[in-house]
C-alpha cells in the first residue's frame, strides 16, 4: 500500500488561484477525477488533500470531496488561526459533511512577511486550539522561516508539526546551509514530522535528475528517520517538472528499500490518523 501525503485540487470556475501565473500550465482545473487514474496506475491507494488558498469556503468543499471519493483519506484544511473563536470553528468544521476527514490545519506562512509569524501570541493561541482538537499543523515555509518553526514546535510540545516540502531547500543552487542545520534543529524535536515532497519544483524544473535531490533527501531522512518522514507528490504542482509517476519513482529511489513501508505508508497513516 502507498499513501500520498500531499496533493491539491482546484476548480477555477469555483475560485481563482491567485498564486498561479496567467501563463502557467497550472492555470486550468485539476480535479480528483484527473488524479485518480494517475494515482491508481502508480499504486497509490490513499491520499491526503491539502489546502491551496486562505479562503474559509475551501475546507468544507474539500471535506465534502473526501466524503465522495475513496481515494482521499484525509484533509489538511485552513482556518484563520488568529480568530478568537478558532476552537469553535474547528468544532464546526468537524460537524460538516465529511468533517471526520479533517486531520490538520495549514496556513500559508511562506507568504507572511514576518519571519516570526508563527510566534505571535494570537497564532500561538490558534495552534493550541489545533492541538486541543487532536489535529496536526502543516508548515509551508521558506528556509529563512525554519528557526521560527523550531521555536513554535519547542513551545507547543502537544502539537504535531508536519513540515511540507522539506522547508523548500534551495535545490537548484545546490546549497545545503543554513537549511540543513535548521532542518536538523527542527527534527531534534520529537513532535515534528517531514514530508518528502515538493523537491522537483525546487530543483531545475527543466533538467533535474534524481541525484540533484539526493543530498536534500538524505539530510531529511537522517534527521527525521523513516518513522517521521512521509512521501507526498505535491500534485499537480509537481507537473511543472515531472509526471506523478516520475515523482513517486524518484522518491522510491531516494529512500532505502528497507524503509519504504514507513515512508510510503505507515508514517502518514499514523500522523494523520487515517
Amino acid at each position: 500500500m502507498t499513501v500520498d501525503a500531499h496533493h491539491h485540487v482546484w476548480d477555477l470556475s469555483v475560485r481563482d488561484q491567485d498564486w498561479i501565473a496567467d501563463d502557467s500550465p497550472l492555470r486550468r482545473d485539476f480535479t480528483v477525477d484527473d488524479l485518480v487514474p494517475e494515482a491508481r496506475a502508480a499504486g497509490v491507494d490513499r491520499t491526503v488533500l491539502v489546502q491551496t488558498v486562505t479562503v474559509a469556503e475551501e475546507t468544507p468543499e474539500f471535506l465534502a470531496l473526501a466524503a465522495r471519493h475513496d481515494l482521499i483519506a484525509g484533509v489538511v484544511g485552513w482556518t484563520d488561526l488568529t480568530r478568537p473563536d478558532v476552537a469553535e470553528e474547528l468544532a464546526r468544521l468537524r460537524e460538516l459533511p465529511g468533517g471526520g476527514y479533517l486531520k490538520g490545519i495549514r496556513h500559508q506562512v511562506q507568504g507572511e512577511p514576518d519571519p516570526e509569524w508563527l510566534l505571535r501570541a494570537d497564532v500561538r493561541r490558534g495552534l493550541a486550539a489545533v492541538a486541543e482538537a487532536g489535529l496536526v499543523h502543516d508548515l509551508v515555509v521558506l528556509p529563512h522561516q525554519l528557526p521560527a518553526c523550531v521555536e513554535a514546535a519547542r513551545t507547543s510540545p502537544g502539537l504535531t508539526f508536519v513540515l511540507d516540502h522539506l522547508g523548500k531547500p534551495p535545490i537548484a543552487s545546490g546549497a545545503l546551509e543554513p537549511w540543513a542545520s535548521d532542518l536538523r534543529a527542527l527534527a531534534a524535536l520529537p513532535n515534528t514530522v517531514c514530508k518528502l515532497s515538493g523537491m522537483v519544483t525546487e530543483a531545475d524544473t527543466a533538467s533535474w535528475i534524481v541525484d540533484d535531490l539526493r543530498p536534500y533527501a538524505e539530510v531529511a531522512l537522517h534527521a527525521f528517520g523513516p518513522n517521521r518522514l512521509m512521501f507526498g507528490s505535491d500534485w499537480p504542482v509537481c507537473t511543472l517538472a515531472a509526471t506523478y509517476a516520475d515523482v513517486l519513482d524518484a522518491a522510491r529511489r531516494l529512500v532505502p528499500e528497507a524503509e519504504h513501508t514507513q515512508v510510503f505508508e505507515t508514517t502518514t497513516t499514523r500522523v494523520y490518523d487515517l
